[in-house]
């Protein structure tokens, strides 16, 4: 496997099935679609795909969708000429023809309004786009991969996502497993990302006994590689050179029981013997309300009963994005 693909760590089926789809995908030209959970790793595919293509030597941009304001995503995408709208006093190039001869990368696809689907559309099947502005077409060599941790199906049946845009981008979707499905690959990427650290921090590694890699392999991994990366970074800045016990480990990390091991009888949870970790369930909650909610907070709140600004308060008190 080539350099840039090594960078992508894990040995599970899974995992390295959609690494050998990439590699075949990265040698073509073909637009990609990857899928898959927030912190999964897709920006760093899609930056793999890109060093492992005939496009290696030309740009790699990268719009995500969702940060970017709905009355400027048409502008950023395809650019605009001076006095298109106001504001514009200057002409301005788009993203697209930034990335000429490269790969642009369109992180969550699919937060991208509907009128300006259509036009990613007509330059997928074309390769002409048309700055704010400007009457005349523009021809543009860029290969597009897409990104997206929601269910563009689904929202293509709703017509919340074009069907015929998702059906240009579908042409070969490429599925990062979440890291829960990949408990054999845990200890292995333990012990590599945290040596990568100790080296940037120029500290010592920690060494992780036993028990406490049989409850790290456990864990539920919500935030997916990027939850794991943060928190090998917190145990070598905290324990630095010494030996990590499971009394060592954050609170979460010791729950008795998770929220899917929950009776519930008569519509009501039932407590179990061996009792909770109430911070874990709420967690859990937050992240499966948010998860249903296609990430729609205010859906999510009315879901768990809560007001917006509850919610917005507990998510950041647990770091969920």
């Amino acid at each position: 496997m080539t350099n840039a693909f090594q960078q992508l760590l894990g040995t599970s089926a899974e995992f390295a099935n959609t690494l050998r789809a990439a590699e075949i995908v990265a040698r073509t030209d073909a637009t990609a679609l990857l899928l898959g959970e927030s912190g999964t790793g897709k920006e760093l595919l899609a930056h793999a795909i890109h060093a492992h293509s005939l496009r290696a030597n030309k740009p790699f941009i990268i719009i995500n969708c969702a940060a970017l304001p709905e009355q400027l995503v048409e502008s950023e995408l395809f650019g605009h000429r001076k006095g298109a709208f106001t504001g514009a006093i200057q002409h301005q190039q788009g993203k697209i023809q930034a990335a000429q001869g490269g790969t642009l990368f369109l992180d969550e696809i699919g937060e991208l309004p509907l009128s300006i689907q259509a036009k990613l559309l007509r330059f997928l099947e074309s390769g002409e786009c048309q700055p704010v502005g400007q009457q005349q077409m523009e021809k543009v060599d860029t290969r597009v991969i897409a990104a997206t941790h929601r269910d563009l199906y689904a929202l293509s049946q709703t017509g919340e996502f074009r069907q015929d845009l998702y059906y240009r981008l579908n042409i070969v979707p490429l599925e990062l497993p979440p890291l829960r499905k990949r408990s054999e690959d845990i200890c292995l990427l333990i012990n590599l990302i945290t040596q990568q650290l100790a080296d940037k921090h120029q500290l010592s590694a920690p060494i992780y006994s036993k028990a406490t890699l049989k409850l790290l392999k456990q864990h539920s991994w919500q935030g997916n590689i990027r939850e794991l990366r943060n928190f090998c970074e917190r145990m070598l800045i905290l324990l630095s050179g010494q030996t990590i016990e499971p009394s060592n480990l954050p609170h979460d990390f010791q729950a008795k029981t998770t929220f899917s091991n929950l009776k519930i009888s008569l519509g009501q949870f039932e407590l179990p013997e061996a009792g909770i970790d109430l911070q874990d369930l709420e967690q859990q909650m937050i992240q499966q309300a948010l998860s249903k909610t296609y990430g729609n907070r205010s859906q999510a709140a009315r879901l768990l009963g809560l007001t917006r600004d509850t919610l917005l308060y507990r998510m950041k008190k647990y770091a969920i994005s």
